[in-house]
């Protein structure tokens, strides 16, 4: 079963707005906040290069966090706010640090 079609964003639509909370952008970013257990959702974008998103896929699923395919880097960078493409993002629990989205 390939699990990115799984839980994949219909290609007609457009992605959702995300859930409330802090927003954390970027893979280091995004390990951090997935090793420390404050990443409540992670959304990957399918174009990004494996060796990028595999690890967090398997960080996530070892830790059950939900993950969000997203088409493309520019559609996610749009979503968190940013004027660039993002290969990963995650809405994490209230905790300030550097890297973070307000």
């Amino acid at each position: 079963m390939d699990k990115k079609n799984d839980c994949k964003i219909p290609k007609c639509g457009s992605l959702p707005p995300l859930p409330e909370g802090k927003l954390v952008v970027g893979a280091k970013q995004l390990k951090k906040a997935v090793e420390s257990g404050r990443a409540r959702c992670v959304f990957l974008a399918e174009n990004a290069d494996p060796a990028i998103t595999g690890p967090i896929e398997m960080m996530c699923s070892r830790r059950n966090i939900q993950i969000t395919w997203i088409s493309s880097m520019s559609e996610l960078g749009r979503a968190c706010g940013i004027e660039v493409g993002a290969a990963a993002a995650a809405v994490v629990r209230e905790s300030g640090s550097i890297g973070e989205i307000p």
